[in-house]
């Protein structure tokens, strides 16, 4: 097995996390688990195309395009709004 770092957003960690808990798995098997399903849905075709920002599959039907999220320029404006209250 390889081992690997990776960068979370706290949310989506936290998140992980949370699951991970509730099914009684680490954080890296959930992370795996995930990675395994998602390799899954790769065709071969996929592979030769251009490479661009992938959209999640197999998230609740929830298609969401990476690029619209911005979750820690979002939790520091919450910060600050909350600070200047």
């Amino acid at each position: 097995m390889t081992r690997t770092q990776i960068q979370l957003p706290e949310p989506l960690f936290y998140q992980i996390k949370r699951i991970a808990s509730a099914r009684d798995w680490s954080v890296a098997e959930l992370i795996r688990r995930g990675m395994e399903a998602y390799v899954k849905t790769i065709s071969e075709s996929e592979l030769q195309n251009a490479w661009s920002m992938p959209v999640l599959r197999g998230s609740g039907g929830y298609l969401v395009d990476p690029a619209t999220i911005h979750p820690e320029s979002d939790i520091a404006e919450k910060r600050h709004l909350n600070a200047i209250r």
